[in-house]
């Protein structure tokens, strides 16, 4: 498959960039000395980034994302429990994040600022529709959006409790315990949902 232009000209930015992310954090300035570096003139850099840092961070962890997909395609997960499922692809995910997980660190404080809670709820989004797809999922109905979106809720926690970077063993109980909280959540809203759904015919 052709790799884009713009996604080219995003790695190599990227490349450069990361480096300075865990000193400088995802800053316009830093990526600004990043794209020099680079050697990516400003149209290159308006082709591979148009909205700036906020395309460089959705890169940053769409490479991960990517990365997490294809690991959990190489392995047999047909013998795990659903949740069993679901927890080795939130790790997957964050074993592709360990190599920069300062700069994770960094974008996860841009995250609760008010001009980036958007696209970072999209970030968690779409992370866990990726676990959730690894891990089996096929539902069409209101399933599909409750599993994605209690997964979503609970990533950010997940995420700060990894960038300090635990035990691997205390990493693993907190995960398990977070999507323990999750699926009973799920469990309850579906007897209250479900019936209201299937009353209007929306099943």
């Amino acid at each position: 498959m052709t790799v884009p232009p713009s996604v080219l000209l995003r790695r190599r930015w990227l490349a450069e960039l990361l480096p300075d992310v865990a000193f400088e954090g995802w800053s316009e300035a830093a990526a600004k000395l990043a794209a020099g570096r680079a050697g990516l003139s400003e149209g290159e850099q308006a082709l591979a980034a148009p909205q700036g840092v906020v395309n460089l961070i959705d890169a940053f962890f769409d490479d991960a994302e990517e990365a997490a997909r294809k690991a959990l395609a190489g392995e047999d997960l047909s013998a795990m429990r659903v949740p069993d499922k679901v927890k080795r692809g939130v790790l997957a995910w964050l074993t592709a994040l360990e190599p920069n997980r300062e700069a994770v660190r960094r974008a996860a404080s841009r995250g609760f600022l008010p001009w980036s809670a958007g696209p970072a709820l999209q970030r968690t989004w779409k992370v866990a529709d990726m676990v959730w797809t690894a891990a089996g999922d096929t539902s069409e109905d209101y399933n599909r959006y409750s599993k994605r979106g209690l997964l979503a809720a609970v990533l950010p926690a997940i995420i700060l409790y990894w960038s300090d970077n635990p035990a691997p063993e205390d990493l693993d109980g907190f995960v398990t315990r977070r999507l323990a909280n999750v699926s009973g959540i799920g469990r309850r809203a579906g007897q209250v949902v479900k019936p209201v759904l299937e009353r209007f015919g929306k099943r």
